[in-house]
């Protein structure tokens, strides 16, 4: 059921340039180690289920257009009595206990919410999957100084929940094209999201506290082999896969005309071998001719 331990949580820190700061304490009252499974699997379940709409509808004998009259008389010709054609059995008729819209709404006791996304924190705080982020003031959007900061904390191939102190529109159009990258404000902030993610970046603000500036150190540019955009890559494979087909091609087409060059000499060699029997045929009868004369 629910696990707790008294120990202090630490976590990483980093500037939002993801130069690495001190080790950072995270709140007690919030990071306390208490770990509910039931009711993380609980406010999960009802986050999912609000967001189904139920939109599945059938219509009944009764809503299907048509059926006004019998299909044939009551008697007299031999066949079951029927009442109208929208009947289930007939073809388009009418569907029988088929869905008719409903509801998957879930409500969630406010303290069970609350205790669900608590336990979801510690889970990822015992992981050490959460980091602080001194501050994040981007003065306009930049995707690269987005993926820059991922980089420098190794978590560009996982997924990443960002949680700003506030709306931050500019933190948001800057991982927005990332597809493994999530911003919300850390109040908006459900269950559902953090187990969602591999690692959590909380903006030192939203917990509460303020870090200090700390100077960002220059980082080492990375080779050009490395950077080279996903365009350049994808136009590398397609002139690979080109070349590979015209030199198959022309593979194939040497193998072709070798099979017609052998294949043509054997016909030579019998159009020969009847020229040359019809010579003699002809050698022998004007041989024969002299020899009656």
């Amino acid at each position: 059921m629910a696990e707790t331990t008294n120990q202090t949580f630490k976590a990483a820190a980093f500037t939002a340039g993801g130069t690495e700061r001190e080790r950072v304490d995270l709140p007690a009252d919030l990071f306390d180690g208490t770990v509910n499974m039931p009711v993380m699997h609980q406010a999960v379940k009802a986050y999912l289920g609000n967001q189904r709409l139920g939109l599945a509808y059938t219509k009944t004998r009764g809503l299907v257009t048509g059926g006004n009259q019998k299909p044939w008389k009551q008697k007299g010709t031999g066949r079951a009595r029927q009442g109208s054609r929208r009947a289930p059995h007939f073809v388009g008729g009418g569907t029988v206990f088929g869905p008719t819209g409903r509801k998957y709404n879930q409500t969630v006791p406010r303290q069970i919410r609350v205790l669900a996304r608590k336990s979801a924190f510690n889970a990822r705080a015992r992981e050490d999957a959460l980091i602080v982020i001194d501050n994040f003031n981007y003065e306009k959007p930049s995707t690269k100084q987005m993926i820059s900061l991922l980089g420098a904390l190794g978590v560009t191939d996982r997924k990443v929940l960002i949680l700003t102190d506030g709306m931050k529109q500019n933190v948001f159009l800057s991982a927005r094209n990332l597809q493994r990258t999530h911003v919300m404000p850390y109040a908006d902030v459900s269950t559902y999201h953090i187990l969602w993610s591999d690692v959590v970046l909380i903006e030192s603000n939203a917990l509460g506290y303020e870090l200090s500036a700390v100077e960002e150190k220059p980082r080492a540019a990375r080779p050009k082999s490395e950077t080279k955009s996903r365009g350049a890559e994808k136009a590398e494979r397609k002139t690979a896969r080109t070349e590979a087909k015209s030199a198959s091609a022309h593979k194939a087409a040497r193998k072709g005309a070798k099979a017609a060059g052998r294949s043509a000499k054997p016909k030579a060699a019998a159009k020969t071998a009847k020229k040359t029997t019809r010579t003699a045929h002809a050698a022998q009868k004007s041989a024969a001719k002299k020899k009656g004369k």
